[in-house]
């Protein structure tokens, strides 16, 4: 087969793309022809080794997968040859990743594709959905009817965030770069979207939100936590899922005053039970059309070193914009 891989960290260059041998489903794997994938950021802190995990060398990079089973282990349960699948969390904590023309994946990392959804939206969906998924339910415990911020809407968390709190019945407000990401963001269901370098952000926001924010989603590596806190209502939540090395300054007496909380997390770092419970919910909400990923660009496998520069520009340097995911099709 031919896959995308490393036999080094570095920069985007380091990634080769060649013949690799096909992999061999063991007993609990299903082995997978990949149709789709998509490119997150933390493949390229894996890539840079910014992210020390242990790697299998040559390491085939990527997270996100789409595909069709063509194989399965002796102790697979629930898949079979043919069935279409989707999933994330390979390529980290020792994992081999996702861009190649096979995979061999652990059953419980896969779920069934609905038959109205591609597999390049799918992958697109995959690391981010769940991200979204995670936060909201597990550690927000959104609720119907809350009002959430969502600063960085537009982005491949953010717009997959707002998709899933109007899917659980919140209310969503937020933040983007652009005119036109502020158009498609509110196409996504958010109320009101500002430009986040307004001068008079938190007036703006506090009139969308008189009764003040729910819950405050950060999707930047340096939270502005006097914003956040001041947004919030009494007894809100900021969740953070970025921002490794981010040392910022913290308003400690407002936010104890306001019986505020918040909760960090690593999305793969969490227990496969609750990223499956998360896959039945996207999977109804891709079906039913109320959660579909913006693609920014769909690039082959040879191009899998362009799109880890693309993203790190966006996410890292902050010296590109993205529109939307990177997904490669092998």
């Amino acid at each position: 087969m031919r896959g995308a891989f490393i036999t080094r960290t570095g920069p985007a260059d380091v990634i080769e793309v060649g013949s690799l041998p096909d992999p061999v489903p063991g007993p609990r794997e299903a082995l997978v022809r990949v149709r789709a994938c998509a490119v997150n950021p933390i493949d390229t802190y894996v890539r840079a080794g910014a992210v020390a995990f242990a790697l299998p060398v040559p390491f085939i990079v990527g997270c996100d997968l789409a595909g069709e089973v063509v194989a399965v282990g002796a102790e697979v349960g629930a898949l079979r040859p043919g069935m279409r699948v989707w999933g994330s969390n390979q390529g980290l904590l020792g994992r081999q990743g996702t861009f190649a023309e096979l995979a061999a994946i652990d059953e419980r990392w896969l779920y069934p594709t609905p038959d109205s959804v591609s597999d390049r939206d799918a992958a697109a969906a995959a690391l981010v959905s769940i991200t979204a998924h995670l936060g909201l339910v597990t550690h927000a415990n959104l609720r119907p009817g809350e009002m959430l911020f969502v600063n960085g809407a537009s982005g491949g968390v953010g717009s997959a965030v707002v998709q899933v709190a109007r899917a659980l019945g919140a209310r969503v407000i937020g933040t983007a770069g652009t005119a036109e990401k502020r158009a498609r963001t509110g196409s996504l269901g958010a109320e009101a979207v500002f430009d986040y370098r307004r001068d008079d952000l938190v007036e703006v926001a506090r009139a969308a939100a008189p009764e003040g924010i729910d819950v405050y989603w950060e999707t930047q590596r340096e939270p502005l936590f006097d914003r956040a806190v001041g947004l919030l209502a009494d007894g809100g939540r900021i969740v953070l899922m970025a921002g490794r090395d981010a040392r910022t300054p913290f308003p400690v007496g407002p936010f104890y005053l306001k019986g505020c909380r918040m909760v960090g997390f690593a999305m793969f770092k969490a227990d496969w039970r609750l990223q499956a419970a998360a896959a039945i919910d996207i999977n109804r909400w891709m079906a039913e059309g109320r959660l579909r990923v913006p693609i920014a660009r769909v690039l082959p496998l040879e191009q899998t070193a362009l799109a880890h520069a693309l993203q790190e520009s966006a996410t890292v340097t902050r010296t590109g914009v993205l529109d939307g995911k990177l997904v490669i099709e092998p």
